[in-house]
């Protein structure tokens, strides 16, 4: 790549770590934010980030600091992944020191509490951008895999095709594979609903329902994803590509994902503050349930599984009976 393309990390969990790879493997020079300074301490002496990807070692050209400044200086991407609920309070503190026409970059799933506004929104409201400005990356990205470089697909949106083309430029390596997107409103519900869905069919896992409780719960989750798609103006084909379909796939079955592990335990017995004490990482589900319901209610969609998840996880509803009440509402025809 030409004149190396800049980008800022800001946010060191394992999925930003792991963005921050694939993007110096494609090419561009890399700056992470750290909140904690043995985080960005360890990234430059190590070349590890111990507490979230231990053992991966990282490209030469990523580079750590705890000043926001120091990252933001002269990005041509500014990439946002912390969790969903801090986004606006962070943001707030970071504009004026954002590099003029940077493109803002979130990696992150979530809605936010109260304004029921999806993360694009909340970074055209707090920076005052306008949406050409503001992409988001999603699709079956599980951190741990792609810091292995193993191989996976994604989807860079953006309102503004040439920028999402140029962003799909800086983050395509031979093991990332990003395609582009202008449905914005579509992939970004679709990476928020996924964690809401994958709750539930963790919590079934963890009641040992079996695999045709999953099954049934991964396609009807997939069809209120998509009904809360169309009421919102989204394109129904997104949540059949990787940013619908592809993530709830790989969030629903896999055991590195953070929302299914949390519906587990909760599934198996465990109180809610048992499993938040043993889950060290954001599970954005838990809180973005509540705020998927409200969209919903917003936009009179019914949304039956999340309301579920949202009784078992915020209203101590015990998941035998969530589930009762589930299996016996009216029978309805499948294009409901």
């Amino acid at each position: 790549m030409s004149d190396r393309v800049k980008a800022a990390v800001f946010g060191t969990g394992s999925w930003g770590t792991a963005f921050a790879m694939v993007l110096a493997d494609a090419g561009c020079e890399v700056t992470l934010w750290a909140r904690r300074a043995e985080v960005a301490e360890a990234v430059n002496t190590t070349g590890t980030n111990p507490d979230y990807l231990p053992g991966i070692e990282l490209p030469d050209s990523v580079r750590a600091t705890t000043d926001p400044a120091e990252a933001a200086a002269g990005a041509d991407f500014t990439v946002l992944t912390i969790p969903s609920q801090t986004l606006r309070g962070n943001l707030a503190e970071w504009v004026p020191l954002l590099a003029p026409g940077t493109v803002l970059v979130s990696l992150m799933k979530g809605v936010e509490l109260g304004t029921a506004k999806r993360m694009s929104e909340v970074i055209e409201e707090v920076a005052k951008v306008s949406a050409d400005r503001v992409a988001v990356v999603t699709g079956p990205n599980l951190a741990k895999e792609i810091a292995q470089r193993r191989p996976a697909a994604a989807v860079v949106a953006c309102r503004d095709e040439a920028v999402a083309r140029r962003l799909q430029s800086a983050c395509h390596t031979p093991y990332f594979r990003p395609y582009t997107n202008t449905d914005v409103v579509g992939c970004e519900l679709g990476g928020a609903v996924k964690n809401v869905i994958g709750l539930a069919v963790g919590i079934a896992d963890g009641m040992g329902l079996g695999d045709n409780a999953k099954g049934s719960l991964i396609t009807r989750g997939l069809a209120e994803t998509t009904r809360l798609g169309l009421a919102m103006g989204a394109d129904p084909m997104t949540f059949s590509g990787l940013a619908g379909l592809g993530d709830l796939v790989a969030t629903c079955s896999s055991p590195l994902s953070r929302n299914h592990t949390f519906g587990t335990n909760l599934g198996r017995g465990m109180t809610l503050e048992e499993t938040i004490a043993v889950t060290k990482q954001t599970a954005e589900g838990v809180k973005s349930c509540e705020s998927v319901l409200d969209l919903a209610r917003r936009h009179g969609v019914d949304m039956p599984i999340t309301e579920t998840v949202v009784g078992i996880v915020h209203e101590g509803k015990p998941p035998v009976v969530a589930l009762k009440e589930l299996m016996s509402r009216s029978a309805k025809p499948e294009r409901h």
